[in-house]
C-alpha cells in the first residue's frame, strides 16, 4: 500500500484521544513545541457536527434553489484541538450567515499552509473526492489565500473556492444599510478583488488596436489594452471615487462626534466580538430599539443614543460594528472613519459573550483591533469595563469559572435583564470618576452653563449672590473648561 493511502478522514471527536496517546508517547499537543508527526500533520480530519443539510425533502429543495452547498475546509498550524475546532465552528456561522448549507468540514495538522494549494496536492484531490460525494458547488478556506492558491486550489476541486476573507465581505455587503456602509463595504471588496481578478482562456489577454483591430491607419495601430488591464483601471478609478465619498462622510461624522465631545456628556463607546450581544445591552440600557439577530455582523452602522443613569447623569452610548479573528485587513481600513468612534470615547464597554467556548480569544482579537484603531489615530486608550454577557445560557459551575478568571468583569443578560443594574451602578462610579470639581461665580446672564452644570454634574454646594450663582460642583472635564474663565477660589 502508498503511503498516500494510509491517510485516512479521522472523525473529529477521535482527535482528543490521539493527541493524549501522543502526549504520553513524548510529543506535545502544542505545535509550537517539538516536531509535528508526518501522519498528523497530513491528515485531513472532519470536524463533527457542523452540517446544517436539512433532512425534510421539500426544504431541502426549496433551499437549494437559492443557497450554495459549501464543504469548509482549515488547516490547523498552532494552538489546541478545542481552537481549531472552534475556528472552524466559527466558519461554519460564517457561512450560514452568508446564507450558504454547509455539508461537510475538513481539518488538516500541519506547520504551515501549503504555500501552492493550501492543503497539498494529494490533499486537495481528497477534497476533490469529498466535493464529488456531498455534490457541493463551493468550497470555502478558513484562511486568506494568496491569489495562486485559489486558483491552484479551484483546478483541483473544479468547483469555486473562497478565502474566509471573501466570506466575511460578502457579509458585510449583505448587511451594509447605510450609504457610508455601502461604500466602504465596496472599497474593501475592490482593494480584494483588485489582485485576484482572473478570467477563463484568452477572455482576459484580449488586445485590440486603435479602432478594435481594424487597420485605422497610421497611429491609430498597436496592442492597446489587455480586457484585465481595462478591467484593474477601471477598479482603480472606482476605489479612488469611493475613498472621496468616504473622506467627504468622515468630515460630517467627525463633526458630529466633536458636537457631542464639546457638550460635555460622557461618551461610552460598546465594543466587542460579533454576536457577543452588543445591541442587546445597547437596547436594554437605552431603549434604542437597534436591531437584534442571532447571527454574525447584524450591525454594520454604528447608532447613537443618550441615555440616563440612576443618578440622572446622561450618558451617550454608541454601538459600534462587531469585530472577529482575523478580521479582513481591506475591513479595517475601509471601516476606520466607523471605528474612530472608539477614539473620542471616555469609556469603552467591552462586551463579551459569556457562552462562547473561548471567551479569552474573544478579547484578545477585539483588543487587536482596537489597539491598531487607537495607534494610527495616535489617541491614548480610554478605560476599559468588562461586560460578561449570555449569562443565562450558562450553569453554575461555568459561571463560577467565568467570575473567578474575571473578577473586574460585570455579569449581564441583556435578554433577562439580570445584572443590569450592577452595570448601571459600575457605570455611574466610572464615569463620576472622570468628573472634575470646579468652584466658580456664575452672572445671572449666563443661565446656560448653569442649566449644563445641572444637567451634566452634580451640585456639591449652590448660593445665590448678587453678582450671580456661586456654586461647587463636580462636572465633565469638557464643560469644566468652559467654565475657567468664571472659576473663583471662594
Amino acid at each position: 500500500m502508498s503511503k498516500q493511502e494510509t491517510y485516512e478522514f479521522t472523525p473529529a471527536e477521535e482527535i482528543a484521544d490521539e493527541i493524549a496517546e501522543d502526549t504520553r508517547n513524548g510529543w506535545s499537543a502544542d505545535p509550537t513545541v517539538g516536531e509535528l508527526q508526518l501522519e498528523d500533520r497530513s491528515a485531513l480530519r472532519r470536524v463533527a457536527g457542523l452540517s446544517t443539510e436539512l433532512t425534510d425533502i421539500t426544504e431541502v429543495e426549496y433551499r437549494q434553489l437559492r443557497l450554495e452547498r459549501v464543504v469548509l475546509v482549515g488547516v490547523w498550524t498552532e494552538g489546541t484541538a478545542t481552537q481549531a475546532e472552534a475556528s472552524m465552528a466559527e466558519l461554519a456561522a460564517l457561512a450560514e450567515t452568508a446564507g450558504s448549507e454547509v455539508l461537510d468540514a475538513l481539518i488538516q495538522r500541519r506547520d504551515k499552509p501549503d504555500p501552492a494549494t493550501y492543503i497539498g496536492s494529494g490533499k486537495a484531490e481528497e477534497l476533490r473526492a469529498v466535493v464529488l460525494d456531498t455534490g457541493a458547488d463551493t468550497v470555502i478556506c478558513d484562511g486568506e489565500l494568496t491569489p495562486a492558491q485559489l486558483t491552484a486550489l479551484e483546478k483541483v476541486v473544479k468547483v469555486k473556492v473562497i478565502d474566509r476573507t471573501a466570506l466575511i465581505l460578502d457579509i458585510f455587503a449583505q448587511h451594509a444599510t447605510s450609504r457610508e456602509g455601502k461604500a466602504q463595504v465596496s472599497l474593501a471588496q475592490m482593494e480584494y478583488m483588485l489582485p485576484r481578478l482572473r478570467g477563463w482562456g484568452e477572455s482576459m489577454s484580449r488586445q485590440a488596436g486603435g479602432r478594435a483591430g481594424s487597420n485605422g491607419g497610421v497611429g491609430l495601430r498597436g496592442p492597446g489594452e489587455t480586457k484585465i488591464e481595462t478591467d484593474r483601471r477601471r477598479i482603480r478609478e472606482r476605489m479612488a471615487k469611493l475613498r472621496r465619498e468616504i473622506r467627504e462622510m468622515k468630515t460630517a461624522r467627525d463633526t458630529k462626534r466633536s458636537k457631542r465631545t464639546s457638550s460635555g456628556i460622557p461618551q461610552v463607546a460598546i465594543v466587542g466580538y460579533t454576536n457577543a450581544g452588543k445591541s442587546s445591552l445597547m437596547n436594554a440600557l437605552t431603549g434604542a430599539g437597534i436591531l437584534v439577530q442571532d447571527a454574525l455582523f447584524a450591525t454594520l452602522d454604528p447608532t447613537t443614543r443618550r441615555a440616563a443613569l440612576e443618578d440622572g447623569r446622561e450618558v451617550v452610548f454608541t454601538d459600534t460594528v462587531g469585530f472577529v479573528r482575523h478580521l479582513p485587513t481591506q475591513l479595517v481600513e475601509a471601516f476606520r472613519s466607523t471605528l474612530e468612534e472608539v477614539t473620542g470615547a471616555d469609556l469603552l464597554l467591552h462586551v463579551v459573550d459569556g457562552s462562547d467556548p473561548l471567551p479569552d480569544q474573544q478579547i484578545k482579537a477585539v483588543r487587536e483591533v482596537v489597539t491598531e484603531v487607537l495607534r494610527e489615530s495616535d489617541t491614548p486608550a480610554p478605560r476599559e469595563l468588562l461586560v460578561v454577557n449570555k449569562i443565562d445560557a450558562l450553569d453554575p459551575l461555568e459561571l463560577t469559572q467565568l467570575r473567578a478568571a474575571m473578577p473586574d468583569a460585570v455579569f449581564v443578560s441583556a435578554r433577562t435583564g439580570a445584572g443590569l443594574t450592577d452595570l448601571r451602578d459600575r457605570l455611574a462610579e466610572i464615569l463620576g470618576g472622570l468628573d472634575v470639581e470646579v468652584g466658580v461665580l456664575l452672572p445671572y446672564s449666563r443661565g446656560d452653563l448653569l442649566s449644563r452644570v445641572h444637567a451634566d454634574g452634580r451640585i456639591l454646594s449652590e448660593e445665590h449672590e448678587e453678582s450671580g450663582t456661586r456654586l461647587r460642583a463636580r462636572v465633565p472635564r469638557a464643560l469644566a473648561a468652559a467654565l475657567t474663565e468664571f472659576a473663583h477660589a471662594g
